[in-house]
């Protein structure tokens, strides 16, 4: 019968199609879950280490306290920093134009004033 071997074959292309339609769905499900994780590690990787507990033997020892400021104490003996001063010739080149003077006839006459 044709009508018999006709439907059997379809069948069979419709299980081949579900489970190509299945295997690409798992296939996206896991890209998609990889992508997931490699974002999740660069997230992890661009803040700091979190820093564990203290162990025994620093609870034990004293903290470490700031030294005290004294009135009147030390300067340091470098100079201050000065302000940036440019050099005289790139103070000449910043009022030299960047490009040259348009022609006359571009050159447009100036907006009056109402």
């Amino acid at each position: 019968m044709p009508g018999h071997d006709d439907k059997r074959r379809l069948k069979l292309d419709l299980a081949i199609a579900a489970a190509l339609f299945a295997a690409g769905v798992v296939v996206s499900v896991i890209s998609l879950a990889q992508i997931r994780a490699e974002n999740r590690l660069e997230l992890a990787q661009a803040t700091p280490p979190l820093q564990g507990t203290p162990s025994d033997d620093q609870s034990k020892t004293p903290a470490k306290t700031p030294a005290e400021s004294k009135p009147g104490g030390d300067r340091p003996t470098t100079p201050a920093p000065e302000p940036a001063r440019p050099d005289s010739q790139t103070q000449g080149a910043a009022t030299k134009p960047a490009l040259p003077q348009a022609p006359p006839e571009k050159i447009a006459p100036p907006i009056e004033k109402k």
